[in-house]
């Protein structure tokens, strides 16, 4: 897929205040951890995160999307009226039934001619629907699009804390597949797609390639409400299906837009933690290239991680002008996306 006229308007972000370091969390396993003689420090080693956000059980995905929408919308001379198109792209929801984003579309005031409707690709949500906005606007269906998310990983990890605390069959084996919950963190991010006409200043939306492989849709999978959230994970299995796909996907998208590893100047990926973007880079041989992390401080926000990296390194205004910059998007079942930004 490429586009010729697609511009990233603005991309924007809102972040809880509440903050649970990786040697709180460990302090809060304190049974599990003396049970199974497990060392302290273990986790922010493994990973590389030192801390995680989040909020209040029971705060509303919509509340804090549509939060990240308006600081989206601040950052823009284009007004909500003239938003055509919403999707609301997170993996958590406030319900089923209606569309969450529905529930956006009114805290935000948007018109009645602006399409709305939820898109689920777990951590690949957003990206997913950037391209579903970026084709429209490509096609000329409409002339701008908000692709929000708002994740909360409270519920997965107090359900998780308790769940290792009493569950007495747990055992250094089998404990791996609850770790990747502990990494969760929250966050709320919004884009704004626009035709250039409206933005002709924002960075370029070139196009890219989605590979998937669902012979790995096993490796992750969680089940749950807002309220109580459960996640199993093999880490070590998925990151290694997950950087095969990522060397297919990447060799396609180096095709499809015409480019090579040289003209790289920025790599954005997935925040998911140490092992994985180190994995992945070396994978693709962008190891050198410059890139940004916030899984560190932040830990992987699901849907909302690769565009709070960007909406963060936006602000940092590193980037120069005419810079390349891919995205590196990944997600559980085994889906992968990668775009080509010019900005």
């Amino acid at each position: 897929m490429k586009f010729s006229k697609v511009r990233l308007a603005s991309i924007g972000h809102f972040l809880p205040n509440k903050v649970m370091t990786s040697e709180e969390l460990e302090m809060r396993c304190d049974k599990l951890y003396q049970r199974l003689n497990l060392p302290h420090g273990r986790l922010e080693l493994m990973t590389g995160i030192k801390e995680r956000r989040y909020w209040d059980v029971g705060t509303k995905p919509s509340f804090i999307a549509t939060e990240a929408a308006k600081d989206a919308l601040f950052k823009t001379h284009i007004e909500s009226h003239e938003v055509d198109f919403l999707i609301h792209a997170s993996v958590c929801r406030d319900f089923l039934e209606p569309a969450t984003s529905s529930v956006v579309h009114q805290n935000l005031g948007l018109k009645s001619r602006c399409g709305i409707f939820d898109l689920s690709n777990a951590c690949l949500g957003v990206q997913s629907a950037m391209v579903t906005v970026a084709s429209m606007i490509e096609q000329g269906q409409i002339r701008s699009g908000l692709i929000v998310s708002g994740e909360n990983s409270g519920p997965l990890i107090f359900e998780t804390i308790r769940f290792l605390n009493s569950n007495p069959n747990l055992n250094r084996k089998n404990v791996k597949e609850y770790i990747a919950n502990l990494t969760i963190g929250s966050a709320g991010v919004a884009v704004l797609l626009s035709d250039e006409g409206i933005c002709p200043e924002g960075p370029r939306i070139l196009g890219g390639v989605t590979m998937t492989h669902s012979n790995a849709n096993h490796l992750c999978q969680g089940e749950g409400d807002i309220h109580s959230l459960m996640m199993k994970t093999d880490s070590e299995e998925l990151l290694k299906a997950g950087i095969q796909l990522a060397q297919e996907t990447w060799e396609e998208t180096k095709k499809e837009l015409n480019w090579s590893n040289d003209m790289i100047d920025w790599v954005i990926g997935h925040q998911v933690g140490q092992a994985h973007e180190e994995g992945i880079l070396k994978g693709l041989g962008l190891f050198e290239k410059k890139t940004f992390k916030t899984y560190e401080n932040f830990g992987n926000t699901g849907s909302a991680a690769l565009p709070l990296t960007l909406s963060l390194l936006k602000d940092s205004k590193k980037v120069k002008p005419n810079d390349k910059m891919t995205l590196l998007g990944i997600g559980s079942g085994l889906s992968c996306l990668m775009l080509g930004v010019q900005w």
